[in-house]
């Protein structure tokens, strides 16, 4: 039944192993051959033998083909696993496939996106099976068992040299660097990616098939806490291929060490190597690369035979020998005798043999390789050290890294132990391998029969058994004279009945072994030489002796002895024990070392769950995407994956869960079966009905087949399809013919009625062409005859016009010549008229000027007589007299004060040097100098912030200038583009898109800022508590010394500005009088008078000066001995009165000098004005000291405030620092450019926010001056009105009015704390939910207008201050609640909108009403807080997307992808190991499934929750945007990375989805909030998984379809399109060939997967509120009955 005609199957083929036939003609048991036809269509008989030549392999159906998981295959075997990895790694290139619990990994050689840290991200939290096969699956799945199972875990990694096992161990450590990455900072996953560089430099070596191969095997524990952070790793090495180190086969090299240490032999850091003439090294790095050398030297040293023979030597001017020597730093002489000479021991005695030449280079070599080994192991040990942490290790989990099977030309001693290790490692892994399949059956309560599976215990017992080859080895070393040749014969001897031992005919030195892969033939010399691996003790002697510390413990002794290990750790140790002295050593081997530590890898490897990774090698050209048959055949039977195969093919390989298989095969169920609602006794009777009794069995969730049986079904599946296609074919075809005739029919008749009604169109259009042409005739005789009458008309009125117009211009110029004639004669006239007056008018002004010149001089005469009269002269000296005497009176009375005042002044200056005595005794000397040494240093500290400050105000202007041109500019911008708009309306629309596509990156760019500032904030609030005791006691010290040096610095400018004003006020004086006497003819009594003021004026200014050097000597003395605050407080006293007492003489002075003195002295009244000021001077210094104190307190503590900022500012850039030296340089470059952007974009944006604060300060001082203009004019009119107002005639009673509500709330300065507990930190969002939302924004925002009401800033910066960290404290505690973090999203977002709408500002008061208006802040700007809410908005929203994404992100694949949307569409195919019981957690019953509607009902919820809280429509959009934006990325990503979604019917699944998410959105008016264009992406590869695949024109629309998918993604999901039906075609190469070659006119991302993690830019928009605050209620249940409503 199966070999038939038709049935393609697989024959053996020597160049492709295995070949593709179809058999033509139909097979009868017995026949001898069997006839089929290749693919070329070349016939082919088959031979076919009972014994000799059974029947050929059955090939799979073509939708199998290409699955994920080698087991999904309906037919499982060689043929069948090879066919299926070359197609996935040729077409799709996909290089990874499960087989079972395996996963494959085929060497691309080539780069491949698919380990970016998104992929990572789309694989953690998966089960195996349910993406596409990854590395990181494996790493996952060990990971998650390791935490649920608290088991640890191993991750076995093999394969040939070349396969790529080294670059997928890597990979998986980088997974769990990533997942589990430390919890501090000890950056331990950084160490142990960062190891293997080291490792590959000392460990790895270019082959003839690999040019990095690792040439020893490691397994590196990496060890996790309990909550599954990485805190240490620890690796253990296996068989390090010394022999490398002196001997390389052809086309191979040494380790990579040598040469890199050779390639830098010209750097002037390797003087002392002797590589080159250069300089020396240091530390420990110079110490191994001395060692590295000195190896070097070794291998070169010349060793020269006697002529004996039995003997030889090395020459003292050996150069290498002499670098060797100095390298290692050993005794020359010693090391020269000892390379050619060995010491002999006996019972009695001790000899010294001489070597022969040869023995002397094998010594040499052996004593090379020995150092090398010992550098090798030390390096590990202190790798492991660096890898260690303190922390306990709760678990781990294991990479093995280790060699695969490997058989060449020449097998030796290093091939043998190689391929007996894959022995140990593959029966481990048979046995594992059966175990699970038994956990399987047991597990769905299935009969079962023992498996029977390859047992290679036979093979491991005759390598290691007693008596087997490594004991044999063993003896064989120990015997005096033993050699190959001997050792050979007694393998021949004792293991010739052994069925995996074999002799070869044509060798007496080489033994066969059979491996479970392959048969093996071993060379045995050199076996016994390199298991002694022997080294001479004399030798090892003198490297201890090394005078270098690090040579010394290279050879050091270890005891035997070591602390046991603990069951949850493992220790740190090599897997290769330290070599001990010489004489105990060597009773050890390298087999028996061997044995051992492979025993404890297997220990290790038992007590963990593997998890196994085969590495395949596709070529040995090392060609990209190539793939040799053979050489993969020969692979998978070594790596154990055909024997995988060959267990699962023993049982029950295909198993479906029963709702998989109803869904897939419920079209071979008969309709009444389908009424059955049991799914499990529908697939019952359909299976009885269908396959035989002993092809499956039934589990308790799955169903268990045979092999070959689900192909047997998809064969009757198929079949019943096409016989419904040929039904549905036929019925269509019948409906297609009689449409056709329909249409046929119909189209008769319409030609018919066309034709009728064309010919009755015609003969009417002829009866009205006849008709018109009569009409055009009649009107065409009409013109003719009216164009005669009306030309010959148009000439007569042409010549009565030039007639009448002759006649006329002749009259007008007789008219023009009489009247020039009339104006020449009146011009005339007038000009003679005028020249008389003139005339007579000249001749009357020069006889009046010379009358009036006879009567002046008659006038001067008399008045001169009059003036030498003596009468003139006695009054002007009248009252002279008088006003002298009386001005010597009072100079006498002067002089008397004068001299009071001195006395006095004398009495103070000895009370004050009385308080300095004092002083001086009370300090010391010693006080006094460092006082005075703190003074002038805190001088110079002022003087630098002096300094800093000033040019931070130049900084200022220049920016700010550089904005008003950048306003300019952009004015300019906005005009030309503007003028570009009114051109081309094009540009202006992409320009505008460009310019909002920056200022979106920039806003994008801000909030991270912002989100890495919440991130350092939180950071700093658990350190604050810890410093800030200290902080304040330093703070409180530091100003008190700013404030007393401030103090002297203001008090001596005040004190010099006062005396230059009363020297010029003399100045004034002594020139007014001086003026004044020298204008006056006054007696020579009068001059004496006024010589003695000016000389008490002088004794007075001497005095002045002398009492202020006096204060300036006293006030140094006293400021240097007094303490911080008493001599703050002591100098404002002590220059108080001193300024008092040189300035009370002339206040005595001018305070006796009376009002007629003054006018004596200056009669215009300045001079007495002058002085009479100096009275208020000397009131204001004190007045004007007083406000300098406290303006310089305010500034000292805004300087202060900077101060703190610079040091916070200078921590974070030293963690940075920090942080950065860690990184590598080239990311170290990226960080500094991305960290200087950072900076210089926060720079300008604090500057543009300063410029606009003082634009909106300059704004409401303008409108403040018109406020009170205003209210000045209304005072002035109701004065006037009330002037003119009459009295009232009789007695009123006023009566007080209840004041209104205004809209604030009042609290005390204690209640604070209160206020803030109630309206933040214990408020939840249904206490307030009945109320207005966001109420505790409007009653915070009432309490601080009441504050601004009264002027109070402190209060105000302490309410807002306090409320916002106490909103961060709720949302720290609550950072996983949605409800509360909108509920303070919406909050937070309101008081800065009230903030804005009540600032004053007119931008902010364009929807205000006049009530609102009048409710503006008066007394100050909050725009600074106003920037700190904004910041804490957007870390608020931040978290409210986290929470969302995190609740939502487990719904999305199950909801999207897999739940059926629509009944009966998808179809099911058989997956494997997908589900498998080991991915899943069987406690929780496993995994989660969400239907699309649980996905919208969340999504609703949370909307209803935005806008419950008041939340504003535009961030509630860009939620809802952001949200819908990781539905995209996460369901792309999957679909990227998983096979099984991507048919046909998911796309059809998916793009209803996305309409279903759609509608919601128009549902909720949120359609414009652009979260709909956020699913472009997955909607259109919905349709690319819909639309047809062929030709050129199809690739064309693709590319012009799939707009918002780059070229990568689209030729992925091309790769991974799977049919679902025999009907569906698979894409072809050469399609997406021509998607791949296919121009594009975009730029494409670089990476695969979308990034999950993309933030919007958020925007607030300012949104005012209609609510009049005087309206609002508080309820009861608030308890703020200490609130009082103003």
């Amino acid at each position: 039944e199966i070999n038939v005609a038709f049935t393609r199957v697989w024959i053996p083929d020597p160049e492709d192993v295995w070949k593709a036939a179809e058999i033509v003609k139909d097979y009868k048991e017995g026949e001898p051959v069997l006839h089929l036809q290749l693919e070329d269509e070349t016939p082919l008989e088959y031979p076919v033998g009972p014994k000799s030549n059974p029947l050929p392999f059955l090939r799979n159906p073509d939708i199998l083909v290409g699955e994920n998981d080698l087991t999904a295959l309906s037919y499982l075997h060689e043929p069948a696993v090879l066919h299926n990895l070359k197609v996935r790694f040729l077409e799709p290139n996909h290089i990874y496939t499960y087989c079972g619990i395996v996963l494959v990994a085929i060497n691309p050689y080539d780069q491949l996106d698919i380990y970016g840290e998104e992929v990572i991200r789309a694989y953690s939290g998966q089960n195996m099976g349910d993406m596409d096969p990854h590395i990181f699956a494996v790493a996952e799945e060990a990971y998650k068992q390791m935490a649920r199972d608290e088991r640890n875990q191993s991750i076995i990694v093999s394969g040939e040299s070349g396969a790529g096992k080294t670059v997928s161990a890597k990979y998986a450590m980088r997974f769990f660097a990533t997942v589990g990455g430390s919890a501090n900072d000890t950056n331990v996953e950084e160490k142990v990616l960062a190891s293997s560089p080291i490792m590959e430099a000392i460990g790895n070596a270019k082959t003839t098939r690999n040019d990095n191969s690792s040439r020893f095997g490691k397994y590196i524990q990496i060890g996790f806490s309990r909550h599954y952070n990485i805190i240490g790793a620890n690796m253990r090495t296996y068989l390090l291929e010394k022999s490398r180190v002196v001997f390389q086969a052809e086309d191979e090299r040494n380790y990579h060490i040598f040469y890199q240490l050779c390639a830098s032999a010209s750097l002037p850091e390797f003087k002392d190597l002797g590589l080159s003439e250069s300089t020396c090294l240091f530390d420990l790095q110079s110490s191994i690369f001395k060692v590295v050398a000195s190896i070097l030297h070794l291998g070169n040293i010349e060793i020269c035979s006697e002529r004996d023979g039995e003997s030889c030597h090395v020459s003292v001017h050996d150069v290498h020998l002499q670098h060797f020597c100095r390298l290692l730093g050993v005794d020359l002489p010693q090391m020269e005798h000892w390379l050619c000479h060995r010491k002999l021991v006996t019972a009695s005695e001790t000899y010294v043999k001489n070597m022969s030449s040869q023995q002397a280079a094998n010594a040499r070599d052996a004593l090379a390789k020995h150092i090398y080994a010992r550098m090798f192991d030390w390096i590990v040990e202190h790798i492991n050290n660096m890898l260690q942490t303190s922390s306990k290790q709760h678990s781990f989990i294991g990479v093995l890294d280790i060699y695969g099977f490997e058989t060449f030309e020449i097998n030796s001693f290093e091939q043998f132990c190689i391929n007996y290790a894959n022995e140990k490692l593959q029966q481990q892994f048979n046995s594992h391998v059966f175990k699970l399949e038994q956990a399987e059956y047991i597990k769905e309560q299935i009969p079962w029969t023992l498996i029977d599976f390859y047992d290679n215990q036979p093979c491991i017992d005759l390598i290691e058994a007693r008596l087997g080859i490594l004991d044999l080895l063993d003896e064989e070393c120990k015997v005096p004279k033993g050699t190959d040749q001997n050792w050979a014969q007694k393998l021949y001897k004792q293991n010739s009945s052994s069925a995996h031992f074999q002799k070869p005919r044509m060798s007496n030195t080489s033994f066969i072994i059979i491996h479970f892969a392959d048969k093996v033939e071993y060379q045995c010399e050199g076996f016994l030489e390199k298991n002694r691996d022997t080294v001479y003790e004399e030798q090892i002697n003198i490297l201890k002796a090394s005078q270098f510390q690090l040579v010394a413990d290279l050879f050091h002794e270890k005891s035997d002895t070591a602390p046991p290990a603990k069951s949850s750790r493992v220790n740190v140790r090599s897997a290769k024990p330290t070599p001990k002295a010489p004489n105990k050593e060597h009773r050890k081997t390298v087999g028996h070392q061997f044995r051992s530590s492979l025993q404890l890898l297997m220990e290790t490897l038992n007590a963990t769950t593997p998890h196994y990774v085969r590495c395949i090698k596709p070529n040995d050209n090392k060609e990209a995407f190539s793939f040799d048959s053979r050489r993969a055949v020969q692979q998978l039977r070594a790596c154990g994956v055909l024997e995988t195969i060959r267990i699962s093919a023993a049982g029950y390989p295909s198993r479906w869960t029963y709702p998989d298989f109803f869904n897939r095969y419920r079209v071979l169920v008969k309709k009444s079966d389908m009424t059955t609602a049991d799914k499990k006794l529908v697939c019952r009777n359909l299976l009885e009905t269908l396959i035989k009794a002993d092809m499956f069995q039934f589990g308790k969730t799955k169903i268990f087949f045979r092999a070959g049986q689900v192909a047997y079904l998809e064969k009757l599946r198929a079949d019943r399809f096409r016989s419904a296609c040929i039904q549905i074919q036929k019925t269509v075809r019948g409906w297609l013919a009689r449409v056709r005739y329909r249409k046929i029919r119909k189209s008769a008749v319409t030609l018919q009625r066309y034709g009728r009604g064309f010919l009755a169109r015609r003969l009417a259009e002829f009866l009205r062409q006849s008709r018109a042409a009569l009409v055009c005739q009649k009107q065409y005789r009409m013109v003719r005859d009216r164009r005669v009458y009306l030309r010959v008309r148009r000439a007569v009125v042409t010549i009565q016009a030039f007639t009448r117009g002759m006649f006329t211009r002749r009259i007008y110029r007789e008219f023009l010549l009489h009247h020039k004639a009339m104006i020449i004669q009146r011009s005339v006239r007038g000009w003679l008229q005028r020249r008389k007056f003139r005339r007579a008018r000249d001749a009357a002004i020069t006889i009046q000027c010379g009358f009036r010149r006879v009567r002046a001089k008659r006038e001067l005469k008399q008045l001169k007589i009059e003036a030498r009269s003596a009468e003139h002269l006695k009054k002007l000296n009248s009252g002279m007299e008088n006003k002298i005497v009386q001005l010597q009176r009072k100079m006498d009375d002067q002089r008397d004060q004068l001299a009071v005042v001195n006395a006095s002044l004398g009495t103070e200056v000895k009370l004050l040097q009385k308080q300095l005595e004092q002083v001086r005794q009370q300090g010391g000397a010693n006080q006094i100098a460092s006082l005075q040494e703190e003074l002038a240093k805190l001088g110079e500290d002022l003087q630098g912030a002096t300094a800093d400050r000033k040019r931070l105000e130049e900084e200022h202007g220049a920016e700010k200038t550089g904005l008003q041109l950048d306003k300019d500019t952009a004015v300019c911008f906005r005009i030309r583009m503007s003028l570009c708009v009114s051109v081309d309306g094009g540009d202006a629309s992409q320009r505008e898109a460009s310019l909002q596509t920056e200022l979106d990156g920039e806003r994008q760019r801000y909030q991270n800022l912002l989100k890495e500032f919440s991130r350092l904030e939180q950071r700093y609030e658990n350190l604050k508590e810890e410093m800030l005791l200290s902080k304040v006691r330093s703070l409180l010290h530091t100003v008190e010394r700013s404030l007393l040096r401030s103090d002297l610095f203001y008090i001596q400018e005040e004190l010099e500005s006062e005396n230059k004003k009363l020297k010029n006020d003399l100045n004034d004086l002594r020139k007014s009088i001086a003026e004044r006497a020298s204008r006056s003819d006054s007696s020579n009594e009068l001059q004496d008078s006024y010589n003695l003021l000016l000389s008490q004026l002088k004794s007075a200014n001497e005095e002045l000066d002398a009492r202020k050097e006096e204060v300036l000597i006293l006030r140094t003395q006293i400021v240097s001995a007094a303490q911080l605050q008493e001599n703050n407080q002591r100098i404002v006293r002590f220059i108080s009165f001193h300024i008092i007492s040189y300035i009370r003489p002339l206040s005595h002075w001018l305070r006796g000098v009376t009002l007629q003195d003054w006018c004596y002295l200056n009669e215009d009244g300045e001079l007495g004005l002058a002085y009479q000021g100096l009275k208020q001077v000397a009131r204001l210094l004190e007045a004007q000291l007083q406000t300098q104190l406290r303006q310089h307190k305010d500034e000292l503590d805004a300087l202060h405030t900077q101060i703190e900022l610079q040091r916070d500012d200078i921590e974070k850039k030293t963690e940075l620092l920090n942080f950065t030296a860690s990184l590598s340089p080239e990311a170290q470059v990226e960080f500094s450019i991305g960290q200087e952007i950072t900076r210089l974009t926060n720079d300008n944006l604090d500057l543009k926010e300063m410029v606009e604060k003082l634009e909106k300060n300059e704004r409401k001082l303008k409108k403040q001056l018109r406020i009170y203009m205003k209210k000045v004019q209304e005072f002035e009119g109701n004065f006037e009105s009330s002037r003119s107002r009459p009295e009232l005639t009789r007695q009123v009673t006023v009566q007080r009015k209840e004041k209104d509500f205004e809209g604030m709330l009042e609290y005390h300065k204690e209640d604070e704390a209160l206020l803030i507990k109630t309206l933040v930190t214990d408020v939840q969002p249904s206490m307030v939910s009945a109320t207005v939302p966001c109420l505790p924004a409007y009653i915070l925002f009432m309490c601080i207008r009441h504050a601004d009401y009264i002027n109070d800033d402190s209060k105000v910066e302490s309410l807002l201050t306090a409320t916002i960290n106490a909103v961060k404290k709720v949302l720290k505690k609550n950072n996983e609640d949605f409800e509360m973090t909108s509920f303070w999203l919406a909050n937070t977002s309101r008081l800065l909108h009230c903030l804005k709408q009540y600032s004053g500002d007119e931008a902010f008061m364009t929807q205000n009403t006049s009530k609102q208006n009048e409710h503006c802040l008066k007394n100050f700007d909050l725009a600074e807080y106003r920037q700190v809410l904004s910041d804490l908005s957007i870390q608020i929203y931040q978290q409210l997307i986290k929470v969302a994404e995190a609740t939502i992100q487990p719904m999305i694949v199950s909801a999207m992808l897999e739940s059926e949307s629509i009944p009966s569409l998808a179809g099911v195919k058989p997956m494997g190991y997908r589900h498998r019981s080991s991915s899943m957690d069987t406690d929780a019953g496993g995994p989660a499934s969400y239907t699309l509607q649980a996905l919208i009902r969340q999504l609703g919820q949370f909307h209803a929750v935005m806008q419950e809280h008041g939340l504003d429509p535009e961030i509630t959009g860009q939620v809802v945007r952001q949200l819908f934006h990781c539905i995209n990325a996460v369901t792309l990503n999957n679909l990227l990375l998983r096979k099984d979604v991507c048919s046909w019917s998911t796309g059809m699944q998916l793009r209803y989805n996305t309409s279903q998410m759609e509608e919601w959105l128009r549902a909720n008016n949120l359609y414009q909030s652009k979260a709909a264009a956020t699913l472009e992406p997955v909607i259109q590869a919905a349709q690319l998984l819909q639309v047809k695949k062929k030709t050129t024109q199809d690739a064309e629309a693709i590319c012009s379809l799939c707009t918002a998918l780059s070229t990568q993604q689209i030729v992925k999901i091309l790769n991974l399109y799977t049919p679902l039906n025999e009907f569906e075609e698979r894409v072809t190469v050469s399609f997406i060939r021509n998607i791949q070659n296919r121009p594009q006119q975009r730029s494409d991302p670089q990476q695969l997967l979308m990034d999950t993690k993309h933030t919007f830019p958020v925007l607030f928009p300012y949104t005012p509120s209609a609510l009049s605050l005087e309206t609002l209620h508080i309820p009861a249940s608030l308890c703020l009955d200490f609130l009082n409503r103003v």
